[in-house]
């Protein structure tokens, strides 16, 4: 997938300006954040699995080598075979590889974001293989030409008459106006694409250490279909998603829903561990796992370990102001909102993903609702940091920054400069009491009026009621 995070500030002058994203995005993100807010409320040991669960993470990573050596032996011991991938480069040649052995023509694929991150399918259409895409969200996306805009829901900047115009011209026939309509319509389509698939594509939510199954949690069952009709199976999934043993996939299981869809648990959760058996009904023939690094490695043992917990719920995005204005398509990469602002940079440079962590607010909602607990604003700061050092600021910005810290480290001209301000923005405000143009900061104001104060500064505030 072409990076395009440089592009971020035009990117959400567009997306401000889209009135089917706003009311796409809005409808969404309620049914999001109010279901999740009402089954973490009715579940009091919450906050208990939170902490379970980064402990077993924590403990995964400082033992990673071990997991993943145990994992592959017992992939082995099941018939399988895993594959390790460096890079994206890797992991693309490898799949190929495999497609090219067996002499597929027709591969579907389930959801994987490790799939869209190593550009998957745009190196598998260039071998002329015909790819399709499982995932209804993902199915909606690839028939609109664009990259997912959620990592759970990858369609969800789509209203329902934008799906049913796409369909109405990739199918055919008279336009379906509900959603059973329109699910029933894509169903109908897929099926007969599972059966001719030569080689089925997933990710992998969990992978199991102790037994060597891939788990993936879908709500459709599309990724069922996927890996069990197929000839070859072949998961793709990054070296951090080991877990342990099939109870803690129980553990992260009950965070998993309730944080990223607001469900107590997804419709479909599958295991599988390796190819098919003697008197086993259905399941393929071959069984890969392809582990994908691409820069993860890199992360152990530094400042930013804590990301590679990530379980990828969706949750941050769900409940991230920023996210809920602009979409994921503003982001320029695979993973949007607060965990891409961290991921992006990481994986594809500092440099060309500027942007990304200075468009957090650092309100912390994405924090407070990581079910693994990541402290993305602390991340989102030490890019910053990163940034400044490696001279990636802006001048002027750097210049503004240098003026404040001068004004700082004085306190009684910061006093004095407060004073002036708060009285200067209160004679702004006028009798509406608010501001319709700030002071350098235009863009802010733009698209919103800002409260002017009351002519007083906070200290002047304190000691008046102090005194009172």
């Amino acid at each position: 997938m072409k990076v395009s995070s440089p592009q971020f500030k035009a990117k959400v002058v567009t997306a401000l300006a889209d009135p089917h994203l706003r009311d796409a995005l809005g409808q969404s993100r309620k049914g999001f954040v109010n279901g999740r807010g009402a089954l973490v409320a009715g579940l009091p040991e919450f906050e208990q699995l939170r902490d379970q669960a980064r402990d077993v993470k924590n403990h995964v990573l400082a033992h990673l080598d071990y997991y993943l050596e145990r994992f592959e032996a017992q992939v082995t011991a099941a018939g399988g075979q895993v594959h390790w991938a460096a890079d994206a480069e890797d992991a693309r040649q490898i799949i190929l590889g495999i497609c090219q052995r067996v002499g597929a023509r027709t591969i579907t694929k389930g959801k994987s974001m490790v799939s869209e991150e190593v550009g998957l399918n745009e190196a598998l259409e260039a071998e002329g293989y015909q790819v399709i895409e499982t995932d209804l969200g993902e199915y909606i996306i690839q028939l609109a030409d664009e990259p997912p805009s959620h990592i759970i829901a990858p369609a969800i900047h789509k209203t329902r008459a934008q799906v049913a115009e796409l369909f109405e011209a990739a199918h055919g026939g008279p336009r379906k106006t509900t959603v059973g309509e329109l699910v029933t319509e894509a169903r109908l389509v897929l099926r007969d694409k599972y059966f001719k698939a030569d080689v089925g594509i997933t990710g992998g939510n969990y992978l199991v250490a102790e037994t060597g199954s891939s788990v993936i949690v879908t709500n459709e069952g599309n990724g069922d279909l996927t890996q069990t009709l197929a000839r070859v199976h072949v998961v793709t999934s990054g070296i951090e998603r080991i877990v342990p043993s099939l109870e803690d996939v129980s553990l992260f299981q009950r965070l998993l829903a309730r944080s990223g869809t607001g469900q107590e648990t997804e419709t479909y959760t599958t295991f599988s561990t390796g190819p098919r058996r003697p008197g086993d009904p259905d399941g393929p023939d071959e069984y890969h796992v392809v582990l994908v690094d691409n820069g993860r490695s890199k992360m152990l043992g530094g400042k930013f370990q804590d990301m590679l917990r990530c379980i990828r719920c969706g949750a941050c995005m769900n409940h991230c102001p920023v996210y809920g204005a602009v979409g994921g398509h503003a982001y320029g990469w695979v993973y949007p909102g607060p965990m891409g602002s961290v991921l992006t940079p990481l994986f594809v440079g500092l440099d060309s993903t500027y942007d990304l962590p200075n468009a957090c607010t650092l309100n912390g909602r994405c924090q407070t609702v990581c079910p693994v607990r990541i402290p993305l604003p602390e991340l989102l700061r030490e890019l910053r940091h990163r940034q400044s050092q490696a001279g990636l600021r802006p001048r002027a910005e750097t210049r503004a920054l240098q003026a404040w810290r001068f004004v700082a480290e004085r306190p009684r001209l910061y006093r004095a400069a407060n004073r002036l301000a708060a009285r200067a923005l209160k004679a702004a405000g006028g009798s509406q009491g608010r501001l319709a143009r700030l002071p350098f900061g235009e863009a802010w104001s733009g698209l919103r009026d800002l409260p002017a104060p009351e002519g007083q500064t906070f200290i002047e505030m304190w000691h008046a009621q102090k005194r009172r």
